[in-house]
């Protein structure tokens, strides 16, 4: 409603009665917007989305872990760091176990859990976001990155309604991104090479999602828009379980070290 009375009010100073009109038209749509925004949602649905994302999370893990096969030790390990991240409650980790289970077992059909998924948490594109972001870890986790891992990955993508171009820029973000964790990625070093440091840097641009080209305003704007994804409050108000917040939160860390090394490399 504020919206519409500033917009109106500007609009008859600078145009009359026209202007009048369209600020209160621009005006609606701000506060449209905002309230869209900043939309609570209640304790029920969170129950919902926090049970639908949990669930889908680890069935598709199995189903991605299993794609060439076998589930190897490295991607049991990533899911266990992923569960220690969302510090899963004994109870939790054994129903996260079972749900893996579920989802590599010989002959299990994605097609309904992606379903149902998307009519429940797929207006949020932050919870698609990280349901994606846990799934290439994973793939990621043993050091290679498989045809039939990156078909079972384009796969969910797809369930997800995220098309092909979308899901490619978020894989060379995820593992940019992942160089800079606190576990054993990038690290500021006197001793680094010439071609290392430009590897690093390279990998820092990637990690935002902009080029070496890009301005100082698009490079902040891009920074800024990955950490309002990942900022804890919004998250959660938005509905993303508390245990995924906690691994967002670790996401967040890694894109402001690689945002430090660009901002470093351009004073």
């Amino acid at each position: 409603m504020m919206g519409k009375l500033i917009g109106g009010a500007i609009g008859f100073v600078l145009f009359n009665i026209v202007g009048a009109v369209l600020g209160v038209f621009l005006g609606h749509m701000f506060d449209k917007g905002y309230a869209a925004n900043t939309a609570r949602v209640t304790p029920e649905e969170r129950d919902a989305l926090t049970k639908s994302f949990f669930e889908t999370t680890f069935t598709l893990l199995g189903y991605l872990a299993k794609a060439d096969g076998r589930v190897s030790e490295a991607e049991v390990a990533g899911t266990e760091q992923l569960m220690g991240q969302m510090r899963l409650s004994q109870e939790q980790r054994a129903e996260a176990i079972a749900l893996f289970k579920q989802g590599s077992a010989k002959g299990f059909e994605p097609t309904k859990v992606l379903r149902d998924f998307r009519a429940r948490c797929g207006r949020n594109k932050n919870l698609v976001q990280m349901l994606l972001t846990y799934l290439v870890n994973l793939a990621l986790a043993d050091g290679q990155f498989d045809a039939a891992e990156e078909r079972v990955l384009r796969e969910v993508a797809a369930g997800l309604g995220v098309n092909g171009f979308a899901f490619e820029q978020l894989m060379r973000m995820i593992k940019a991104q992942n160089s800079f964790s606190s576990s054993g990625g990038y690290r500021q070093s006197g001793g680094a090479t010439q071609q290392s440091s430009a590897d690093e840097l390279a990998r820092a641009y990637d990690a935002l999602g902009v080029s070496a080209s890009a301005s100082d305003a698009e490079v902040k704007r891009a920074y800024r828009k990955l950490m309002s994804q990942y900022h804890p409050d919004k998250l959660a108000g938005q509905g993303l379980p508390e245990d995924a917040v906690n691994a967002a939160t670790e996401r967040s860390k890694e894109i402001q070290v690689a945002y430090d090394l660009v901002k470093k490399s351009r004073a």
